[in-house]
Formats: C-alpha cells, structure tokens, sequence
C-alpha cells in the first residue's frame, strides 16, 4: 500500500467518524427539544381525590395542553368502587358525578364538555338516560354518539366518556 492510500483512507475513516459525532450531537439536540416540547404541551394524568379506585391501569383523565380526555365512567360508588344500585338513572347521575370530579380536578366543569360518548347497555333505557343526561347539560349540550353495547363491565347499564377543553 502506497502512502497516499493510506492517507486517503484515514481522511476517509476521519471523516466518517465526524460524520457520526456529527449526527449524535445532532439526534441529541433534536431529542431535547422534542422532549422540551412534550412539557410545554404537557401531559398531565388526573386522579381526583372522590374517583372510584378500581385497580384497574388507566388514569381517570389526561390532560393534555387545554383538552381534558376523561375515560369511561361507570356508575361506581366513589368509596367501594361497587356499581350503584338502582338502575340507570341512578349510575348516570353517579358516573355523571365521578366525571365532575375528574373536571374539577383539572379546573373545568360540564360547560368546557366539547365531546361525550355514552356506551348504554340497553336503548329500551335511551329516554331514561336522556332525561338525567339533561339535568347536566340542559342547554348547548355537547357533542355526543350513543351507542348500544352488548355488555358493559361489572354490569353496568350506562358508560360515560368525555373530552372538555379549557377556555
């Protein structure tokens, strides 16, 4: 080997590891500001104090910049977790009021609801929920899709889920 291959690979080697340091010090640079950017948006869990404790893993609500996503509420006694009796009037105004909980617990209320699902056991109780459902949003009402499932957990007759945005 002559010495100008030599001294041609190692500027090529040299080079190359340039190129590399180059690209970490840029991935790192990128790294920390996608991670500056998560916690400018932020990404808050929720977890009001007077929320059922079912054990199970997700978080009663995330907030996430403005947008509450509140997840599905049963009508749980906030205390032993258990279904209210009843029927579905009853677990409506209790899942109705374990999610104002999670709301005011992010500094929001049913007026900032923008979106709400209710997954209802049976639609013969579609009026029953109806009218308690307009106890809560009696003008305005948010956005809303029902939809009959076949079964809900623990046997629950009505599940609620919303989102609401900060003004």
């Amino acid at each position: 080997m002559t010495r100008t291959s030599i001294r041609a690979r190692s500027a090529v080697v040299a080079a190359g590891l340039a190129g590399l340091v180059f690209g970490i010090l840029v991935n790192a640079a990128f790294q920390q500001s996608a991670v500056a950017q998560q916690s400018k948006s932020g990404r808050k869990a929720i977890h009001p104090e007077k929320s059922p404790n079912t054990g199970l893993p997700y978080s009663p609500g995330i907030l996430a910049g403005n947008t509450l996503y509140v997840s599905g509420n049963l009508g749980r006694d906030p205390v032993s977790a258990k279904l209210v009796p009843g029927g579905i009037e009853v677990e409506t105004r209790q899942s109705l009021a374990n999610i104002r909980e999670t709301l005011k617990a992010a500094g929001m209320d049913f007026k900032d609801v923008v979106s709400v699902t209710a997954y209802i056991a049976n639609l013969n109780d579609f009026e029953k929920f109806n009218a308690v459902y307009r106890e809560y949003f009696p003008t305005d009402p948010p956005a809303r899709a029902t939809v009959q499932v076949a079964a809900l957990n623990i046997g629950a007759k009505i599940e609620l889920q919303m989102i609401a945005v900060k003004p």
